[in-house]
């Protein structure tokens, strides 16, 4: 994981999982929504989880 995704993951947590997939997306702007840090620590856990 880069520095610069951890950065826009903190920034703007959506666009962080843009290319993860259209639910991860979802998930990730309504949790951001309901609260900034719930968005966060969302996007960091699907950022860094491996792609199979």
């Amino acid at each position: 994981m880069s520095f610069l995704r951890v950065l826009v993951c903190i920034l703007f947590p959506p666009l962080a999982v843009i290319d993860y997939g259209c639910g991860s997306v979802l998930i990730v702007f309504l949790l951001t929504l309901a609260g900034w840090v719930p968005g966060v620590i969302a996007a960091l856990i699907i950022v860094n989880r491996r792609r199979y």
